[in-house]
């Protein structure tokens, strides 16, 4: 599963991740650090990423719309890049998982 890191999280997460999330990529990496909300879902969507976010807003939108794309809310708080990183590999499994389940859009990760 490749992931679309919003921009409330770090561009380095894709490299670190990449052997994990292999095809990941952060907004700023794509031009849409100022792209607003719909912007960045319907590239998801077109491109097949699954948004990973610190915010609500994206959990809201697959609440109303369903996935794809899947959305992962990370429920941390804003933390280092390094914690980030050792939560997502904590949760792979589940996050690859959530891939294939028909039935859950979003994946609430704490």
């Amino acid at each position: 599963m490749k992931l679309l890191f919003d921009q409330n999280l770090s561009h380095r997460l894709p490299a670190a991740l990449d052997h994990v999330f292999p095809g990941s990529n952060q907004v700023r990496l794509i031009g849409l650090d100022r792209a607003d909300d719909e912007t960045i879902w319907r590239r998801a969507l077109d491109d097949g990423y699954c948004i990973v976010t610190l915010d609500a807003d994206f959990a809201e939108f697959s609440a109303m719309r369903g996935s794809p794309p899947k959305v992962i809310w990370l429920r941390c708080g804003n933390r280092p890049t390094a914690f980030v990183e050792g939560l997502l590999r904590k949760h792979a499994l589940r996050i690859m998982t959530m891939g294939a389940a028909d039935k859950l859009d979003c994946l609430e990760i704490s």
